[in-house]
């Protein structure tokens, strides 16, 4: 038997209900500079103590927030993360999207803006055209492993050895193509030549028939928050690109208040 409409318009405003709840518990710990009691949340939001705490518990599991000690709660680290992602890939590609359209035209190649997502990097721009030359397979907001692409090499490179090695454990370095990296020294080795060089390239290893070069974008902390990379036909790259794209990094970077230390 169909349930009648009611109940669904119920289970609806219940959903949203909890939402609202949620929120409500967010907004009295951020109010706050120290941890909260039960108690005193539940006071401040007018929940009954055991929805405030049924709810509180979901939040923790989820690590948007922190239980200090048994009773109190203040905000998770999630925030922070998610708060950090937000900030980089607003301020990132807001500096980057003008010399990213300068960079297209000069090389007549798609230009690509990727960040770091856990263990995959994420496009978050691109500038392209139909006289690329290529068929752009990867659309912004997809995602590709790091040990198969130039920018996620740099971010690589620029990790703890131990983090990386953790990385290779964790994803077991699974390949796409013949030329994917999936031995763990080898890969080391292709890191060291990207810290020596200052720039990394992926050789078909994501894809055959693309390569790609890229080059880091840092904040004005000095902390590596994006890559820029230009992907062409096998046969198209050109090593002439490389100054270009890493002059252009280097300004993206600039606008952010980066400062390198040999300035």
């Amino acid at each position: 038997m169909p349930r009648p409409r009611r109940a669904q318009n119920e289970t609806g405003k219940t959903a949203i209900q909890v939402i609202e709840r949620m929120v409500s518990l967010l907004d009295a710990l951020a109010e706050q500079p120290d941890s909260v009691s039960l108690k005193d949340l539940s006071g401040r939001t007018g929940l009954h103590p055991s929805t405030a705490h049924r709810i509180l518990n979901d939040l923790v599991t989820a690590r948007f927030v922190d239980r200090s000690e048994p009773g109190a709660y203040q905000l998770g680290m999630r925030l922070l993360e998610l708060g950090n992602l937000v900030k980089a890939r607003l301020n990132v590609r807001d500096a980057a999207l003008g010399p990213m359209r300068d960079l297209h035209r000069a090389t007549g190649q798609p230009v690509n803006l990727s960040i770091r997502q856990g263990d995959e990097i994420v496009y978050i721009e691109r500038a392209v055209s139909e006289r690329s030359g290529m068929q752009v397979v990867r659309a912004v907001g997809g995602r590709a492993p790091l040990h198969l692409t130039s920018v996620g090499k740099l971010f690589l490179a620029a990790d703890d050895p131990k983090n990386v090695r953790a990385y290779a454990t964790r994803t077991g370095l699974a390949g796409h193509t013949r030329n994917s990296i999936t031995d763990p020294t080898r890969l080391e080795r292709e890191l060291a030549l990207v810290r020596a060089r200052g720039y990394a390239r992926d050789n078909e290893e994501l894809e055959l028939g693309v390569r790609c070069i890229a080059a880091g974008i840092r904040d004005d902390s000095g902390k590596l928050v994006a890559g820029l990379s230009i992907s062409a036909p096998a046969e198209f790259v050109q090593d002439d690109w490389i100054d270009q794209l890493c002059a252009t990094a280097g300004g993206i970077s600039a606008s952010l208040g980066y400062e390198p230390k040999d300035a």
